[in-house]
């Protein structure tokens, strides 16, 4: 990396640090290009991979510490000698209100939809519908989102 890269990194780094959870968008899309809603909540070190450009988050959003978006198939290295110049890239769509748990990983070409919770440490290879709650390796369909809140308001305190 190249001295000037490297002072990007730390200049953004240290942005991230200072600002408000619900004001880090603004630094993500003016920075790394990512399109992200009103009212969305960025929490911890969130990694946007190489193409963030690619990655669309709608409004009212929660990400979590440590949730990877992955936008390209790294595996594709494997057939560079057979095809120089490989590349597999998929873009990543989350529809509003969605809330992201902590370590998750989002791979290429997935949308999630909209009034979706995806539980910490899922997987998400396919695309994820409206309404749901969503988690596991891969992640795959819970429940439906009326039966978690009911869930919810059953626990709350």
């Amino acid at each position: 990396m190249s001295l000037l890269t490297n002072l990007r990194s730390y200049f953004i780094r240290f942005k991230l640090a200072l600002t408000n959870p619900r004001k880090r968008s603004r630094i993500y899309n003016k920075y790394l290009g990512i399109r992200i809603g009103s009212g969305a909540r960025l929490l911890g070190k969130i990694h946007f991979g190489s193409e963030p450009f690619l990655i669309e988050i709608g409004d009212n959003v929660t990400i979590t510490h440590g949730v990877s978006f992955v936008t390209h198939d790294g595996g594709v290295e494997i057939f560079r000698k057979e095809f120089p110049g490989i590349n597999v890239f998929g873009k990543i769509v989350v529809g509003n209100n969605v809330f992201i748990g902590i370590k998750s990983i989002i791979l290429p070409g997935v949308t999630i939809g909209s009034n979706v919770v995806i539980a910490a440490g899922s997987v998400v290879t396919r695309n994820i519908p409206d309404n749901v709650v969503a988690g596991g390796v891969p992640a795959r369909v819970i429940e439906s989102i009326n039966e978690y809140k009911t869930k919810c308001l059953e626990n709350a305190v």
